[in-house]
């Protein structure tokens, strides 16, 4: 995946480059808004810093925006509420706030990336994790052991969602985006009993464990048991 990033802090630069680069991204790396602008070949997304020296990135952002749909993340030291919205309201996919740490903004590469890129249904049928739980996504209903579980719209939502790759760790902030709303601000205490059920009623197939101050990570339980 090409990332460009759009960069003047070269402390800041050099250490998100690398980061990236760790998880097998491709990066461009250009310190001002016209350096941006001029880049033709093709990227998947842009990572743009809002103080650049030439221009206001805001200025970049909708002008990259009025050219195509490539995903926009903002990175920015300015965490004013009115600049993440004029951000949003002109095109930027997500909004970060400087200081910030590399797996959150793979994190948000990652969200952002899903919503844009939706994963490819198999037309095979449903969709299958260890021995015992499959999940028919065009249906909406998730089996263990060959019986339909008895999951509420939001729990199902939420198991979907963390069986899109699992093994990551999904942060909070994310889950709450992708499964309640995008612009969810309030406490997350509703994720935690939503997890809590999902672990007694899928207890043997899979484990969701908790990292704390981050976030959950799906696994799958290959080995075969009985209930």
């Amino acid at each position: 995946m090409r990332v460009l990033l759009v960069e003047d802090d070269e402390p800041v630069a050099e250490s998100l480059r690398r980061g990236l680069l760790r998880y097998g991204f491709e990066v461009e790396w250009v310190t001002a808004g016209e350096a941006a602008l001029a880049v033709m070949h093709p990227y998947d997304l842009v990572l743009l810093d809002l103080g650049l020296p030439d221009t206001d990135g805001l200025d970049v952002c909708r002008a990259l925006r009025e050219r195509g749909d490539v995903p926009i993340i903002v990175i920015s030291a300015r965490s004013d509420e009115t600049d993440r919205v004029v951000g949003l309201e002109i095109g930027a996919d997500d909004y970060v706030s400087k200081p910030f740490g590399v797996r959150e903004v793979i994190a948000r590469i990652r969200a952002v990336m899903r919503r844009v890129q939706p994963k490819p249904q198999a037309e095979s049928g449903p969709d299958r994790y260890g021995p015992r739980l499959t999940i028919d996504r065009k249906a909406a209903r998730v089996h263990l052991d060959g019986a339909e579980a008895a999951l509420t719209p939001k729990e199902y939502d939420l198991l979907a969602f963390l069986t899109e790759e699992p093994g990551a760790l999904i942060s909070r902030e994310q889950i709450m985006e992708a499964v309640w709303d995008a612009n969810w601000f309030g406490p997350t205490k509703t994720l935690d009993v939503h997890v809590a059920a999902l672990r007694r009623k899928l207890a043997g197939a899979v484990t969701i464990e908790a990292v704390r101050g981050v976030g959950f990570r799906l696994l799958v339980v290959e080995d075969e048991q009985t209930p």
